[in-house]
């Protein structure tokens, strides 16, 4: 348990700093590219300490990010529009790893900014 606690500090830390670039209105292109980094390493972390959770508590081995999503709506850790919002979440960030054009790269900032919240709200329930 010790060593989800950490995860879970770990991923509060990351997700402050999401959120700091997240939550401003206007963002430069750096800053703009530096928030898709960070909803990057943001989703990863926290699907992770969720696969680490679910493993640990709930005895759970699910190894791919949709998979972890779809164990924490079956436990109620998401809800039914938390579940669909996170794997749109998981696709976003699929293909901002992938894929990099100008008008995805606006569209999918307006999009990183409901995640921030759902991201938010997702560790708030693992915690």
């Amino acid at each position: 348990m010790e060593k989800i606690q950490e995860r879970l500090e770990l991923t509060q830390k990351v997700l402050n700093k999401l959120h700091e670039l997240a939550s401003k209105t206007e963002l430069s292109d750096v800053e703009r590219d530096a928030l898709i980094q960070r909803f990057e390493f943001s989703f990863e972390i926290l699907w992770k300490c969720a696969k680490e959770y679910l493993y640990a508590e709930e005895g759970i081995d699910a190894a791919s990010p949709k998979k972890v999503i779809r164990c924490c709506r079956e436990l109620g850790l998401l809800d039914e529009e938390q579940t669909t919002q996170a794997l749109q979440m998981a696709d976003d960030r699929n293909l901002t790893t992938h894929t990099y054009d100008e008008s995805f790269a606006r569209a999918v900032v307006e999009r990183i900014r409901t995640y921030d919240h759902l991201l938010q709200n997702w560790l708030e329930n693992l915690q």
